[in-house]
């Protein structure tokens, strides 16, 4: 090695000193990395090696001595660590040859005039001692070629100075001292530049992270786009993928120094001045006079070897170099105890964070190989990068770490961002606990499983369960009344599941099927009561009037009595909303004994929701019907179809098709599900549909069902059901049960009349629980209200439970235990909010006269448009799914037609507007043309509709209206237009007219008369087809209103003063 040192110095003083280092610095790279390659043995002598000709690279002069003398340097190694052999004695003649060797190589290095080389800065950091003689000729050769020995092995080739230098901008997170790195680079010219680097022996560049992370770019333009700080990194290895289309080149770096950018070098990115140039020159004559140059003289030297080269390569390659300057961290005092708290709190920490994370462990462990590591943990600088680079933090939070020079600072910031990570680690930590106490026990119940098969496998006791559910099955059959031939069907379904394999998709089938088969209430009959003073209580408690329905049970029962059985029945309640068709079912279920259930077929669309779907489907189940009898286990329950005339049609079938065979008495006997596929009898069932109108259901459906309609509430009917009803109900829900708070009759009258004008009492409950609400707020911000002892509220509260369970066990007594509904515990009193009384010292009564205050202001005025009808306006009477209104048909003269000659009397028409159907249209076409006829008969010489256009409308524009009933009504408006008389004011009538004056019969009287009635009406005049429908009005209904039945439209004009 001496001999190499010396022949390098020596041929130094020929050459460019840059060159020389180059050769020096690439035997150092290789031979630190200790290759086991080996070659022949070779004798340093060998001048030719280290010359270097034109053209041949030094990296390729340093690899081709380091082949050479490999061998015996590691034989010369093998013999002193040999494994327990002694090492052998020289001889005095070797000993005389190595003597002799000494000095020849000692007065060769002083006939080259060689001064003693000067320790750098790196060197005394190291722990070169001072005065200590340097007899190691790797650490000559070291300083000779200007590079510092750090102790660290691959890394410590590293110039101390190197101003010019190629700059990778990067994206996310900065590069840390001492801690490697991989990027990679996209742009095709900083590829070949980065690869020239490296084989011109110059691998070295500068990596600033970018301040906008979205920005991915090789080449920066401005110095704005990076910030200040980076660091001077070395490159390790380049990759190239194999992959053609991949086109970027993956570089491994290590990382070595602070730098800070100082300017981007312009034009072909780092040309060299005449300054540098003529310093070059001087330093390389300086060189050749003296032995060894300084580190400054080095520096220089490297500085200006750089220069060219960057100069050459961007010749060819476009990239951006940069000047920077050597940071250095601010003084400090190691000893310092602040400092060595914090980097005592991140060695904890870190410690914490490898017991959690993996990952880190894998880093830590890593970086804990490495010979520096016990360096990195005594020093807080390096210790403070190393925890910044293992930590997730923000890109701002790690570029604040690189660009902090005072160590205490950024040990302290680096111990926040180490915390957060410890936060998350932790966060990560409880959630996979949390997962795996989750599937934990699931994994533990399949092994033991798996287990017991094993064990039963080796007893010869395997089974899967197939044959406990088979019994199962067979038990809950037996508990069953089954019908022969359903018995039949289960026992073929048993006998194919025992053939099945579990893992089978038909397994599962079957399995589902027998489940339905044996949840059905097979002979299961609910004990019906046939108490009819009982029945007549109940139907009384829960609902007001509607005395049609309640008859009707009434009779049921009572033919039940007679008989000791009663079969199913279909009834249908036909009705406005809110009149309580839904609601006198569950009072009908309760009244009979018998269980309830209820569902809509409103806007239903697909058969199969009747009638269940086949097996064959995945997912498949039954049909609605059946669903219910799983759900009540009994056969005669109450089955409640709401809205049957909202069904709809689809692609899916017809819905309204498949409740004939349901509701036919004569065939639901044996009613077939799809699912089920075998007879269900529903002859015990009572079938209770609702609706509004039955305009819209099917003739043979509607054949199949008794109509009960259930007409409006008058106004004395409203008022008695809020007293009786609805009052109570609305008071304990807002809590003022007890309280002296009422609504005095005049408020609740007031409510009827001018805030709740339909036929239901939907509405109507509506505005009395606001009322109620009103007055609970008014009490709470009072301060009226006082809190209810404890000792009470718990005696409430236990009462309250008692009876909820007694309840619960009284319905559920017969019940057989297959029930699937789920169990409701009431809530526990300790967590319900403390409750408040209302002293009895205190009253409140809402008046008419306050109802504003707490509804809003009247929406109703009157029915009435006109207290005095004009000529050509009479008030007809209209029926609708909401109730009947009235309804008021108005004329005018629109135009006058001037003709002379009378003859012509065909100007005249009519023009109509309100949104009218095409029947309205028709009847008041009809109407024209009656009432002309009819003036021509009574006065020939009246031209009134031939000279005049007559507009006639029904108010209220914005509703559609259609019908045949205001024939009558139509006719009469425009004979009194003709006659220029108005009729009475207290007569309403309704009617559909025919061409020869005929009157015929109309629908929903009754709910016509009550709207009249609303409206002050005095004398009705309806059809003669509508006597017997008249004759069945109650007397309340009809009070105060005088009756009169017309045949002939010649009968009106006398009744309401048109004679």
């Amino acid at each position: 090695m001496s001999q190499l040192y010396s022949r390098i110095i020596g041929w130094n003083g020929r050459r460019s000193p840059s060159r020389v280092r180059l050769v020096g610095q690439s035997i150092l790279e290789l031979v630190g990395q200790q290759s086991t390659r080996h070659c022949a043995a070779y004798s340093v002598s060998s001048r030719p090696t280290l010359q270097l000709a034109t053209g041949v690279s030094p990296a390729m002069v340093a690899r081709r001595w380091f082949q050479a003398s490999a061998v015996s340097q590691k034989k010369k190694d093998d013999d002193n660590n040999g494994s327990g052999k002694k090492k052998p004695t020289k001889s005095n003649e070797e000993k005389k040859d190595e003597k002799k060797d000494e000095t020849k190589e000692a007065k060769s290095e002083g006939s080259h005039g060689r001064r003693t080389i000067r320790r750098s800065e790196g060197e005394q950091a190291a722990g070169v001692k001072s005065g200590q003689p340097e007899s190691d000729p790797l650490s000559q050769l070291k300083r000779a070629v200007g590079v510092t020995d750090y102790g660290d092995g691959q890394q410590s080739f590293i110039p101390d100075n190197y101003p010019n230098v190629m700059m990778l901008p990067i994206t996310r997170r900065p590069l840390f001292p001492s801690l490697y790195k991989s990027i990679q680079v996209q742009d095709p010219q900083v590829i070949g530049a980065l690869k020239e680097l490296v084989e011109r022996g110059e691998p070295y560049v500068a990596t600033f992270m970018l301040k906008d992370d979205d920005k991915d770019v090789d080449t920066i333009k401005s110095m704005d786009e990076v910030h200040e700080v980076g660091v001077f990194s070395r490159i390790m290895s380049i990759y190239v993928s194999p992959n053609p289309e991949d086109k970027h080149l993956t570089v491994a770096l290590y990382p070595w120094r602070r730098v800070r950018m100082k300017r981007i070098l312009d034009g072909k990115a780092a040309k060299t001045d005449k300054a540098l140039a003529e310093s070059d020159a001087k330093e390389s004559s300086s060189v050749s006079a003296d032995a060894v140059a300084t580190n400054d003289s080095a520096a220089s030297s490297d500085s200006g070897a750089a220069e060219k080269v960057l100069e050459s390569i961007s010749s060819e390659y476009e990239f951006t170099a940069l000047e920077v300057e050597n940071v250095k961290d601010e003084p400090y005092d190691a000893k310092d105890r602040t400092i060595s708290a914090t980097m005592s709190e991140i060695v904890s920490v870190l410690r914490e964070i490898t017991q959690m994370n993996p990952m880190f462990r894998e880093q830590i462990q890593h970086f804990a190989s490495a010979q520096v590591s016990k360096a990195v943990f005594e020093n807080p600088s390096k210790l403070a990068d190393f925890a910044a680079a293992l930590s997730g933090g923000s890109p701002e939070e790690l570029q604040s770490i690189l660009s902090d020079l005072n160590v205490g600072t950024r040990l302290e910031k680096a111990l926040v961002v180490l915390k957060k990570e410890l936060m998350n680690a932790q966060l990560q930590n409880k959630i996979s606990k949390d997962v795996e106490a989750k599937i934990s026990k699931r994994q533990r119940d399949f092994y033991l499983m798996e287990q017991l098969k094993g064990i039963k496998r080796e007893l010869g006791l395997e089974s899967d369960g197939k044959d406990k559910l088979i019994e199962q099955f067979k038990a809950k059959a037996l508990a069953l009344a089954m019908p022969d031939e359903v018995k039949k069907v289960f026992d073929e379904e048993v006998g194919k599941l025992a053939h099945l394999e579990p893992a089978a998709s038909e397994f599962n089938v079957t399995r589902n099927y027998l489940d339905w088969l044996t949840q059905l209430p097979w002979g299961r009959f609910s004990a019906e009561d046939y108490d009819l003073p009982r029945a007549r209580v109940v139907l009384d408690e829960d609902h007001y009037g509607l005395e049609d329905v309640k008859q009707r049970i009434l009779e049921f029962i009572a033919v039940g009595k007679l008989r000791g059985a009663v079969q199913g029945k279909i009834l249908c309640f036909v009705g406005p909303p809110g009149v309580g068709k839904t609601s006198i079912g569950k009072s009908i279920a309760r009244a009979l004994g018998r269980e309830f259930y209820r569902f809509s077929v409103g806007g239903l669309t697909d058969v199969a929701e009747v009638k269940g779907h086949r097996r064959t489907y995945v997912g498949a189940m039954p049909g609605k019907v059946v669903q219910a009898l799983k759900r009540v286990q009994t056969e005669n329950p109450l089955l409640l179809i709401d809205e049957i005339d909202k069904l709809g049609r689809g692609h899916q079938g017809d819905p309204a098709s498949a409740l004939l065979e349901l509701l036919d008495p004569e065939q639901n006997n044996a009613f077939l599900d799809h699912y089920m596929d075998v007879p269900v009898d529903l002859s015990r069932v009572l079938f209770v549909c609702t609706a509004n109108v039955t305009d819209t259901i099917p003739g043979p459906l509607l054949d199949r069902m008794e109509i009960i309609r259930l007409s409006g509430y008058l106004a004395d009917e409203k008022l008695s059901i809020a007293q009786k009803y609805l009052a109570p109900q609305a008071k304990e829900a807002a809590g003022l049960e007890g309280a002296s708070v009422s609504l005095s009759d005049e408020a609740v009258d007031a409510l009827v009349r001018s805030y709740c004008r339909e036929s239901g009492v939907r509405n109507l409950k509506k505005h009395i629980e606001k009322i109620f609400r009103k007055a609970a707020l008014k009490i709470i911000e009072s301060g009226v209200a006082v809190p209810v002892p404890v000792s009470a509220e718990k005696t409430d509260a236990a009462e309250t439970t008692d009876s909820a369970e007694k309840a619960e066990a009284a319905e559920t007594a017969d019940k057989p235990e297959a029930t699937t509904e789920t169990e409701k515990k009431p809530a526990d009193a300790s967590v319900l909010a403390q409750r408040m009384t209302v002293p009895d010292s205190y009253s409140l009564e809402v008046s008419a006269s306050e109802l504003k205050g707490y509804v809003g202001p009247p929406v109703f005025d009157s029915d009435r448009l006109y207290d005095t009808t004009p000529a050509g306006v009479v008030m007809g009477l209209a029926w609708t799914s909401m109730g009947g209104s009235a309804l008021y048909i108005e004329s005018v003269v629109e135009a006058t037609v001037n003709n002379s000659d009378n003859e012509n009397s065909a100007h005249g028409r009519l023009h109509t507007t309100g949104q009218l159907g095409d029947v309205m249209k028709e009847s008041s076409t009809l109407a024209y043309t009656f009432v002309r006829s009819l003036m021509v008969r009574r006065d020939p010489t009246n031209q009134f509709f031939g000279r005049h256009i007559i507009h006639l409308h029904v108010p209220e524009g914005a509703t559609p209206k259609d019908g045949p009933s205001a024939g009558v009504t139509m006719a009469t408006a425009l004979l009194s237009l003709a006659l220029n008389r108005p009729i009475r004011p207290d007569v309403a009538m309704t009617g559909e007219l025919t061409l020869t004056g005929r009157v015929l019969k109309i629908g929903g009287l009754k709910e016509k008369t009550i709207a009249a009635r609303r409206s002050g009406v005095r004398r009705i005049l309806f059809p003669k087809a509508n006597v017997a429908d008249w004759e069945e009005l109650p007397a309340n209904v009809k009070e105060g209103i005088e009756g009169f039945p017309i045949e002939w439209y010649e009968q009106i004009p006398p009744l309401v003063g048109l004679e």
